[in-house]
This record gives C-alpha cells, sequence and structure tokens, in this order.
C-alpha cells in the first residue's frame, strides 16, 4: 500500500529574499483607446538601473510596459524589457503586475501625476531568461515583487520566493 501524503500543514511557508531594486525610466504613453477589454496603453521604457547584492545592471531601452486599464480602480500590466548585467550578461524581464487604488488617484497616476506610493496596491511577478550560464537560475525561480508609478519612472523592488 503507498504510503500516506503528509498532512499540509508540515509543508513550509515560503520565504522572501531580496533580489533587486530597480527603477525603470519611461516615456510619454502611446494611447491605444478602449477596446473591448479596456482601455489599451503601450509605454515606452527608455533605460534605467537596477540594484542586487553585490551586482548592478541597467536597462535597455526598448522595451515597453504594455497596459490594460480594466475599470477606473484596477490596470493590468505587462512590461517587457532586458537588464545589462555589469558583466555583460543580459537577462530578459518579463514582468506581470496588477495596480490599484482608488478610482481618483488611479486617475492622477494615468495623467502622469505623482501620487503617494503608499496608497496604492502595486504588486509583480517578474520572471527572468538568459543564455548566461552564471545567471540560468534565475529561469528556475519565482519571484514577486512591488511597484511605484512615477511620472518619469517605475521604482521596484524584486524578492526571490525561497
Amino acid at each position: 500500500m503507498p504510503e500516506a501524503s503528509p498532512p499540509p500543514a508540515v509543508l513550509p511557508a515560503p520565504a522572501l529574499r531580496f533580489f533587486a531594486d530597480l527603477r525603470v525610466e519611461v516615456g510619454t504613453p502611446q494611447e491605444v483607446g478602449r477596446t473591448a477589454h479596456g482601455v489599451r496603453r503601450v509605454i515606452p521604457i527608455l533605460g534605467g538601473t537596477a540594484t542586487g547584492n553585490g551586482w548592478t545592471a541597467r536597462v535597455l531601452p526598448g522595451g515597453a510596459d504594455f497596459q490594460l486599464i480594466v475599470n477606473e480602480r484596477l490596470s493590468e500590466l505587462d512590461a517587457r524589457y532586458v537588464l545589462e548585467m555589469d558583466g555583460g550578461d543580459r537577462l530578459y524581464v518579463h514582468n506581470r503586475a496588477v495596480r490599484s487604488g482608488p478610482a481618483e488617484l488611479i486617475a492622477r497616476l494615468v495623467r502622469g501625476e505623482p501620487v503617494n506610493p503608499a496608497e496604492i496596491y502595486f504588486r509583480c511577478s517578474p520572471s527572468f531568461e538568459t543564455a548566461s550560464p552564471a545567471w540560468s537560475w534565475v529561469a528556475e525561480r519565482l519571484f514577486v515583487g512591488t511597484g511605484a508609478r512615477y511620472p518619469d519612472a517605475v521604482a521596484m523592488r524584486f524578492f526571490e520566493l525561497q
């Protein structure tokens, strides 16, 4: 007879380990308009920086954040860009996020006005791909993060789920 599975209570809760702080510089939003799913916007990524434990990287220009403003309180974000590590290796980042808050604050963010980040729920789930053997482990882990939108940039902090 097969051995019974242990009860879920003995499974460990995941811990968070700091991975990186990012500042992603963004350009003027390209407004697509209201579609069947919500308001579509594409926000160009112009550059930026990332800093982790013992490493730095730059955000390469050319990525974008593909946004869907679902309603006056909720936006779904889908950003794709490349980090060039200080040693020259490159990481492709695909970061999905949810941003929500009171309608009047979300409207201010959409207009590019400053809003206190503590008043907005901004959580993300970045994933990574790379050809670098030294960084290949990032494709084998799950990451989560928090973020804040500023008029000219997005600040994020990423954590590895342990």
